[in-house]
């Protein structure tokens, strides 16, 4: 794949490759955005852990030899259920389908499979990497708390993380800078937090904000949203290593 098509691809939702150049390139591993159909205030819209999910993905084709995959766009997202709009597959449904992709991709000779994950509630996609281990095929989810966490200092998020849970600083800042049109006017004057959560799963996010909203967008910009993929971009060098190194690295 030319330059100029790697370029392209990172400001792409859905990965845009013929067969051909995927021969071309030769991936041993492939990047799985998963996202989410769910509210995301009245600024934002459903599909924003999608999107994200699809700009980190492609930002990491572009960086390096993967195979970027098309989104699973919807997945757990019971807690926001209380919104129009909002869609969800239970937890069995996500594990069968990342598995199936992964049977899938195996069969046709790639060595691991890295899952981008758009949304904090996807739980299960833990337990699909962690049942991986052992075996001749690698798994990972990406990012981890801890790649999030120097892309935001990288970025200069001033909402800390458990602050920022939702529609906040960080997810609006991404969508300013790849995509400034998806983004509505409100997000300026729509903070709210809500730090003490501790019955989230039991009660869902409308037991903690009426908005949809749990952080501070009206601290979200296009030069921070840049530097956090900046940031991603180079953590993800070292699961490219270990998915990609297959079984010597024992």
């Amino acid at each position: 794949m030319s330059g100029s098509g790697m370029r392209s691809q990172a400001g792409m939702v859905l990965p845009t490759q013929t067969t051909e150049d995927v021969r071309a390139r030769r991936a041993d591993v492939a990047v799985l955005p998963v996202g989410s159909f769910e509210q995301h205030g009245a600024f934002l819209p459903l599909a924003t852990d999608t999107v994200i999910a699809c700009t980190v993905a492609g930002q990491l084709a572009a960086a390096y030899p993967v195979l970027a995959l098309p989104p699973v766009t919807i997945s757990c997202s019971h807690e926001h259920a209380a919104w129009p709009g909002t869609v969800s597959l239970s937890a069995a449904t996500l594990h069968a389908v990342v598995r199936d992709i992964a049977q899938s991709l195996r069969r046709a000779g790639l060595r691991g499979l890295v899952l981008v994950n758009g949304h904090g509630g996807n739980y299960v996609l833990r337990n699909v990497v962690q049942e991986s281990v052992g075996s001749d095929f690698r798994m990972a989810l990406f990012p981890g708390p801890a790649d999030w966490n120097t892309a935001r200092i990288r970025a200069g998020i001033r909402t800390p993380a458990h602050s920022d849970m939702h529609a906040g600083e960080l997810e609006t800042s991404i969508l300013l800078h790849a995509h400034p049109e998806l983004v509505r006017s409100g997000h300026e004057t729509s903070d709210w937090t809500f730090d003490e959560r501790k019955h989230l799963l039991t009660l869902g996010m409308s037991a903690y904000t009426e908005s949809g909203v749990i952080g501070r967008p009206s601290r979200a910009s296009a030069h921070k949203g840049k530097e956090l993929l900046a940031g991603l971009v180079d953590s993800f060098a070292e699961y490219l290593s270990l998915v990609g190194a297959g079984e010597e690295t024992k």
